[in-house]
């Protein structure tokens, strides 16, 4: 899964069936490769938002509030 992962945001055109026949292989299903794609490509998306808008992380909470 997270070879699928990296592999998705690193060099995502390089993505092909055989990837989603790996994964199967391993026994994901369809409704668990579809939701590791979209949490995959919506953090790609929220990273991608960020450093084009030049936001800056949010500091570390320490659980002390």
């Amino acid at each position: 899964m997270l070879e699928f992962a990296d592999k998705l945001t690193r060099t995502p055109s390089r993505v092909s069936g055989d990837d989603v026949d790996e994964l199967r292989r391993l026994g994901f299903d369809d409704a668990a490769i579809h939701d590791i794609t979209q949490v995959t490509a919506l953090f790609n998306y929220f990273d991608r938002l960020a450093d084009g808008l030049g936001c800056a992380p949010e500091p570390e909470w320490h659980g002390t509030e």
